[in-house]
């Protein structure tokens, strides 16, 4: 039998070059983080006053000398986290303005992995407003809204490993990222194992042991996490965690990240087996790095951990992750939907198969989706843990 036409050139991305490689798409493009994040802009919002719940349960500096310090983890390249790093430090401004208290500087750290497209996001950055003599002043914090009223720099790295010093950070945030996994488990991949994952490129309707690999793979990541954010943050600090999670008690359904990626994406990549432009290997050889976890796996994790208290741990509906100007242009919602998967899943997909036959994907995911657009709107629909967590 001759090789399949696109496996020349490329090769299998090791799951050791995860961290290297993986991140939203960069750039201003159709596809790119900045031109699709409007879902995850609408959820954020909707959760917002649980995040200000969170931030009233922070101690507040009582020195104006010493600055006060938030970071977003997984920041990506978008307007979202300057929006919510915004409204985070107004939040504190004004708690120490109600005090009357002298307002600290503010530092703001943006973090994402190596890969990530930080200069797209320097450059969105407005111009900062301080003083001088140190600070700024009081009514001029809240009605800068064409300034930043805080330093800002971008720590690249993956938050599943240690990123700050030593009680150095007041406030973590992040937002719609924590279920992104650090690796794929390598039983996974082990072509002879039991948990291969043969024939897709996603756990969503896998194997029982496959989505369990996920799972420890999720809960081992989470308590990495855990562990450095509680030597990083201050005594009195709190963090606040927004990510996808499943309503489902069976990992092998992973809900709308199912739909996402296992539905039309993962035909489309059978597409390109049945068309003869990969091998079926080359299919197989692929996974989809993320993981919807349900309430109690995080649970079990933060429990186990003990450095955390649990302020709130719930799950919400985000609602669908396609936004559409046209719900009924068939056309319009295909390509929201293509646009979607490659925005998040695109860089992986090109380094694993190439540029060429990542955009015969990609446009196969949307030809698809258009067949189906009028109820992939109503079929989709995401689901967010929400976690708000303070030192124990």
């Amino acid at each position: 039998m001759a090789p399949a036409k696109g496996d020349n050139n490329v090769a299998v991305v090791p799951s050791m070059n995860l961290e290297r490689l993986l991140s939203m798409k960069g750039g201003k493009g159709e596809a790119s983080y900045a031109n699709n994040s409007q879902a995850q802009a609408i959820h954020a919002r909707s959760v917002l006053h649980l995040l200000k719940e969170t931030l009233d349960t922070v101690e507040l500096e009582d020195n104006p000398n010493i600055p006060f310090t938030v970071v977003d983890l997984g920041c990506s390249c978008g307007r979202n986290t300057i929006d919510t790093v915004d409204i985070i430090i107004k939040h504190f401004i004004k708690r120490y303005q109600d005090l009357g208290f002298v307002p600290p500087e503010f530092s703001a750290f943006f973090s994402d992995l190596p890969s990530n497209d930080f200069n797209t996001l320097f450059q969105l950055f407005p111009p900062l407003l301080i003083n001088y003599g140190g600070g700024v002043g009081s009514e001029e914090c809240l009605v800068a809204d064409n300034h930043r009223t805080y330093f800002v720099a971008g720590v690249p790295g993956s938050f599943y490993r240690r990123l700050f010093p030593a009680r150095s950070i007041n406030f973590f945030h992040s937002a719609f990222s924590l279920h992104w996994i650090s690796q794929i488990p390598e039983s996974v991949m082990e072509k002879r194992g039991r948990e291969y994952n043969k024939g897709k490129v996603f756990i969503h309707g896998a194997t029982e042991s496959t989505a369990n690999a996920y799972k420890k793979q999720f809960q081992s990541d989470f308590a990495a996490f855990l562990k450095c954010r509680s030597v990083e943050i201050k005594k009195g600090g709190s963090v606040f965690l927004v990510f996808l999670g499943r309503t489902s008690p069976d990992p092998t359904d992973q809900g709308g990240p199912g739909l996402l990626f296992g539905t039309h994406f993962q035909d489309a990549w059978e597409d390109l087996v049945q068309e003869g432009l990969i091998s079926s290997e080359k299919r197989d050889d692929f996974n989809i790095p993320l993981y919807a976890s349900s309430l109690q796996d995080l649970k079990e994790v933060i429990e186990a951990d003990g450095s955390f208290v649990i302020n709130k741990l719930e799950l919400f509906k985000g609602g669908s992750p396609l936004v559409v100007s046209r719900p009924d242009d068939e056309a319009e919602v295909g390509r929201a939907l293509a646009n979607s998967c490659r925005t998040v899943s695109g860089v992986l997909v090109e380094a694993h198969i190439g540029e060429h036959l990542s955009n015969e994907l990609f446009s196969r995911v949307a030809l698809r989706a258009t067949r189906q657009g009028k109820r992939l709107l109503d079929q989709i629909q995401f689901f967010h843990i929400v976690a708000s967590l303070s030192l124990a």
